[in-house]
């Protein structure tokens, strides 16, 4: 029977989420990857069992990620009730609905309809009464905004959900989706956008909307698909992601961008990091992030994020030292 870390509380970071009661710890476990029904299993329960003894309270997930489509809840599910169930009221689980799910009209995007079929869908799956967070996944140009955060309304009234999010949202969008939310009288807890060295669009304008409206942030892929990590310091692996063209194309990491990589992790030497763990630093350096979203194909991969925990501190000269190397053509 596992028995979480007795200490699992006493080195992690928390960030209290926007101005809610909510604290989330600096780094969450995203299951996008490597928790699905082609996945081994047991490697996907000693990852989210060390997760929480490091004081990882946070576990997101969405209605598709596996593969197959649902095939990560469904792991989830077997090991919350293996293992975390005792914990429950100590983990944050969150869901999302709004990307392709199930054949025909009703399936994909924004509707009511799918939004809460979808989560009745999720919680079934893992075996929950209710997520602590659901998000609208992406924002659905065919359906009145209205409409798709009526569904997260209804889904925290109904105690489906305790909190509800949007994701992917621009800054005008987000500004807009925060008005209507708390005119429905559920406010929006959190924002999930990408974010990392590579990809800096939150700097524009979104996370400005989200400091001055009080909203949490989570930002996913703070290392850019493993670009900002060891793995590709010497070319492109065989195994990895690049090679595979899964999640990340061998165009997007061309001789300029290995050279990029090769100098920010000169930089993270310099500060006594790996380059992993100076990416994830690096969007924590911004009060406004909440907590970075990292995801792991293995144990080492879990120590490995929180271990940038212990160097947060940027000097001005370090960021303009980065900003430099990012701006190179």
């Amino acid at each position: 029977m596992y028995v979480a870390d007795s200490n699992r509380y006493d080195s992690m970071q928390y960030r209290r989420c926007g101005k809610s009661g909510i604290k989330l710890p600096a780094v969450s476990l995203g299951l996008w990857h490597n928790f699905g029904g082609d996945d081994n299993f047991e490697n996907s329960r000693a990852m989210l069992r060390r997760a929480f003894d490091l004081g990882i309270s946070h576990f997101d997930l969405a209605n598709n990620y596996g593969p197959p489509y649902g095939s990560a809840e469904e792991t989830f599910g077997q090991i919350l009730k293996k293992d975390f169930l005792p914990y429950r009221d100590e983990l944050i689980i969150s869901s999302k609905a709004g990307w392709d799910m199930w054949p025909g009209p009703y399936g994909n995007h924004g509707s009511r309809k799918y939004m809460l079929a979808s989560l009745d869908q999720s919680l079934e799956r893992m075996g929950l009464e209710y997520v602590d967070i659901f998000y609208h996944h992406r924002p659905d140009p065919d359906t009145p905004m209205e409409e798709s955060l009526g569904a997260l309304d209804t889904a925290v009234r109904s105690g489906r959900a305790l909190y509800a999010g949007i994701s992917a949202y621009d800054a005008k969008q987000t500004a807009q989706a925060i008005k209507i939310m708390r005119s429905l009288g559920t406010p929006c807890l959190i924002h999930q956008p990408k974010y990392s060295m590579f990809v800096r669009e939150p700097e524009e304008g979104l996370l400005d909307v989200l400091g001055k409206k009080g909203v949490g942030s989570i930002v996913f892929s703070p290392l850019a698909q493993g670009m900002l990590s060891d793995r590709y310091l010497n070319g492109i692996p065989a195994d990895s992601r690049a090679a595979k063209n899964f999640a990340l194309k061998k165009k997007d990491i061309g001789e300029d961008k290995l050279a990029k990589i090769r100098a920010l992790n000169k930089v993270a030497g310099e500060r006594g990091q790996t380059l992993a763990e100076m990416a994830v630093a690096w969007v924590l350096r911004d009060p406004r992030v909440t907590s970075a979203l990292v995801g792991t194909s293995k144990v080492s991969q879990v120590d490995d994020n929180v271990a940038a925990l212990k160097n947060l501190k940027f000097a001005d000269e370090e960021l303009s030292k980065i900003d430099d190397i990012l701006s190179r053509k």
